[in-house]
């Protein structure tokens, strides 16, 4: 018996798998009779089609797959329960048999009833889209091999099981055997398939980490249930840009896109309210503006708080030991508080001008002026870095109205003058950058 995996080093992963058939023969042809014989090919003669995406008929879920369905291609949607998977799934798949062709909907965790059900309230209307309640892996292939349809969605793909194993459904060994078979289905019909997958508590998705690099492209649905906004992030995509975002807003008609998130995450901002600083961010290629909020207050305990919401909380920290290294500011008792607004979740290091400022304006009770936005990176010598794809975020500040952007000085330098206009400060230093800010 061993206990810990000679490959990867984890503990307590090494799982039973029974095989009901006894013949080592059948099961190690069962996936070369699956795949038609192929011939190898010179690069230069393969011919690639260019126009082969389809579209799902939601813009924000198209430019997260980098313009559409491939055919052919394996794509897997996680999230937590109940943050709007399936409801995203089935708009997407009552579109798309729509304007492409006829959908087969498999899922294991609902009835053709209570999938009905939830059509019926968003608006769903006469489409050629199949509904199947099953989790036999077997009997969903032999669904698409008779219906031949342009897409297939499995909901969950930890809910199927195979016949030759005799562990449950989500056991490492199914999950895998299922993801297998639909894999080589998929490329040997050339029918896109959308697979959801469950999330354990730490968020990463749950079963063996092969399902990951089985499917082209992994997406992540991600939100706050409390919150109406969804964001949908690309983390892996064979056929687009990584890091790409989709943002929804959850409505009792189901999900909407949200063309505009700058003006979304803005609407509700108090100008000139100490502690606030708008901060020009970029996801996969898409900027936006968000607000960022900070409230400095003196701890009532011995040991003071530092609470992050939406940034990284050690990113935190380090922030404020250079405002209290470089700049002078006391913060050693003071609770420091920063919170992103609308629930959005921001991961770049160009986000850190913005934090400094709005942590600044709450500690000092002066409020920065509405026509400014910031971005930029803050290093331990208190020097501002350059930040990538400047030109995207100024653009997208002097859309939205904004006069005055601060900036990295070596963005100022390095960037056209169609990317950079007049109303962009450069500045080298947190304490130049401060003196801008707070005249």
């Amino acid at each position: 018996m061993m206990g810990r995996c000679t490959d990867c080093g984890a503990w307590n992963t090494f799982v039973e798998e029974q095989i009901k058939d006894s013949s080592l023969e059948s099961v190690g042809h069962q996936y070369t009779r699956s795949l038609e014989s192929s011939t190898p090919q010179l690069m230069e003669e393969v011919e690639v089609n260019s126009a082969t995406r389809l579209p799902t008929g939601i813009d924000e879920f198209d430019r997260v797959l980098g313009g559409g369905v491939v055919p052919g291609s394996l794509i897997l949607l996680g999230g937590e329960p109940g943050i709007g998977k399936s409801t995203l799934l089935l708009q997407a798949a009552a579109h798309f048999s729509e304007s492409v062709g006829p959908v087969l909907y498999a899922s294991g965790e609902e009835s053709e009833h209570q999938i009905k059900s939830r059509g019926d309230r968003l608006g769903v209307g006469k489409t050629p889209l199949y509904l199947l309640s099953e989790t036999c892996i077997e009997s969903i292939v032999e669904h698409i091999a008779r219906l031949k349809p342009s897409l297939v969605i499995v909901d969950s793909i930890q809910t199927v099981f195979s016949t030759k194993f005799q562990s449950a459904p989500g056991s490492v060994g199914q999950v895998r055997e299922a993801a297998t078979q639909l894999l080589f289905v998929s490329k040997a019909k050339n029918i896109p398939t959308i697979l959801v997958g469950h999330v354990t508590k730490d968020g990463s998705l749950a079963g063996p980490k092969v399902l990951e690099h089985v499917v082209d492209t992994v997406l992540y649905f991600e939100g706050d249930r409390d919150h109406t906004y969804r964001v949908v992030r690309a983390v892996k995509n064979r056929f687009g840009p990584v890091s790409e975002l989709g943002i929804f807003e959850m409505t009792e008609r189901g999900l909407h896109a949200v063309p505009n998130p700058s003006a979304l995450f803005l609407s509700e901002r108090a100008l000139g309210s100490p502690g606030s600083a708008v901060l020009c961010c970029v996801e996969g290629s898409r900027p936006m503006l968000l607000e960022v909020q900070a409230l400095v207050s003196t701890s009532t305990f011995g040991n003071a708080r530092r609470t992050a919401v939406g940034i990284d909380q050690s990113r935190l920290s380090m922030l404020l030991a250079v405002l209290e290294k470089r700049i002078g500011l006391n913060l050693i008792g003071e609770d420091v508080y920063v919170n992103v607004a609308g629930g959005m979740n921001v991961d770049e290091t160009a986000a850190d001008l913005s934090v400094v400022a709005a942590v600044v304006s709450s500690v000092r009770n002066r409020g920065l002026k509405s026509d400014i936005a910031l971005f930029g990176e803050v290093g331990l010598s208190g020097e501002i870095r350059g930040a990538p794809q400047a030109g995207l975020r100024v653009r997208e500040a002097i859309q939205m109205g904004f006069a005055r952007i601060v900036m990295p000085a070596v963005n100022t330098e390095q960037a056209s003058r169609k990317e950079v206009s007049q109303e962009c400060i450069g500045v080298r230093t947190l304490e130049e950058a401060l003196e801008i800010l707070f005249p």
